[in-house]
């Protein structure tokens, strides 16, 4: 019984082994053949990792790069710990500007202190970054004619980089340089113009986010706006808008740099001039009239009803003539609100 079993047992044992032995001879040619519904089982998982592979990791990459260059220095983006955290850390979408808005302040180079004023005065609205509108103040006059203009006013240019100064004009404001300032812009900014053209004195003071507001609306063609002459009309297609500052839209920059009729009416009163070439030329269609919120500053004895005094909608106030007078119209739009207390400095709040 006991060897019985024992053959029994070995009888099974080469049984299966001879069974494992031909299978695997049977198989040892290669592996089995695949059905085409088969191959397109284990195909449509390779194309599938194929098109993530080639399309969404390179945007991946490019994604995560991108987020690290815009990061804060030092930052990158296996600092950090998410990709929520990665979209988190970038700063916010920067608005495109509604417009492109150029104020050429028309001035004498021997204006100095004025410019330094001025540039204090529209540069502190600039910064404030909470404009809807790309804003440049250039300030403009004619050849220079002295030496040390010559020498001064291109340091000005190297450290501020805001001076147009115009050839072939002199420095007379009812000598044609308006003219020759509109035109030189035509030019100088050919290939990438703005939408509104200002043409401000240099003793208005413009505050620019009432300024911005209000062209924000208007049209950006064959548009013509200021405060309306004589002082006691409000409409604007009677006269012409006020030399102290008014705007042109770009397409009628563009035909005053080409239009023979500006040409040959550049000298004179330059405000009137400006109407005058448009009301020949059938231009200006859309006027707009912005006073009383650009206005003259009010004299102890008024001259004149283009003067009154400041407002809280104020957009410009003309004729400050003097550093008092500039002082007492940028106190009273609070323009130094953000002064800090300091131990270098300490002003007394009433005179002595």
């Amino acid at each position: 019984m006991g060897n019985n079993g024992k053959l029994g047992a070995d009888h099974h044992h080469h049984h299966l082994n001879g069974g494992l032995h031909a299978a695997m001879k049977r198989h040892s040619g290669g592996f089995p053949r695949l059905s085409a519904s088969s191959k397109a089982l284990v195909l449509l998982p390779l194309l599938l990792l194929a098109f993530i592979f080639f399309f969404v990791y390179p945007k991946e990459f490019e994604l995560q790069a991108m987020m690290s260059a815009c990061g804060p220095p030092g930052y990158t983006a296996s600092s950090s710990s998410s990709s929520s955290h990665l979209l988190a850390d970038q700063p916010a979408v920067v608005r495109k500007p509604d417009f492109r808005l150029l104020i050429g302040v028309l001035t004498r180079a021997d204006l100095y202190e004025r410019r330094h004023l001025l540039r204090m005065v529209y540069g502190l609205q600039l910064a404030s970054g909470d404009l809807p509108a790309h804003v440049d103040v250039r300030f403009v006059f004619c050849r220079l004619y002295k030496d040390d203009q010559r020498v001064l006013v291109p340091l000005e240019i190297l450290v501020h980089g805001d001076v147009i100064v115009l050839d072939g004009c002199e420095e007379n404001l009812n000598g044609g340089k308006t003219y020759t300032f509109l035109k030189a812009v035509a030019e100088l900014y050919a290939d990438e113009p703005y939408d509104y053209v200002m043409k401000a004195d240099d003793d208005i003071l413009f505050r620019l986010p009432q300024l911005v507001a209000s062209l924000d609306g208007m049209p950006r063609e064959d548009m013509y706006y200021g405060a309306t002459i004589p002082c006691t009309s409000m409409d604007p297609f009677q006269e012409y808008m006020a030399g102290m500052g008014y705007a042109l839209s770009w397409d009628l920059v563009e035909w005053i740099a080409t239009s023979e009729i500006a040409r040959n009416h550049s000298v004179g009163t330059e405000d009137m001039l400006t109407g005058l070439w448009l009301r020949l030329g059938g231009k200006g269609k859309n006027r707009f009239n912005a006073k009383p919120a650009i206005h003259d500053y009010l004299n102890p004895v008024p001259v004149d009803q283009c003067e009154h005094e400041f407002m809280p909608s104020t957009i410009g106030v003309h004729r400050l003539k003097s550093n008092p007078r500039w002082a007492e119209a940028l106190k009273y739009f609070n323009f130094t609100a953000e002064l800090k207390s300091s131990k270098f400095y300490k002003f007394n709040s009433t005179s002595s």
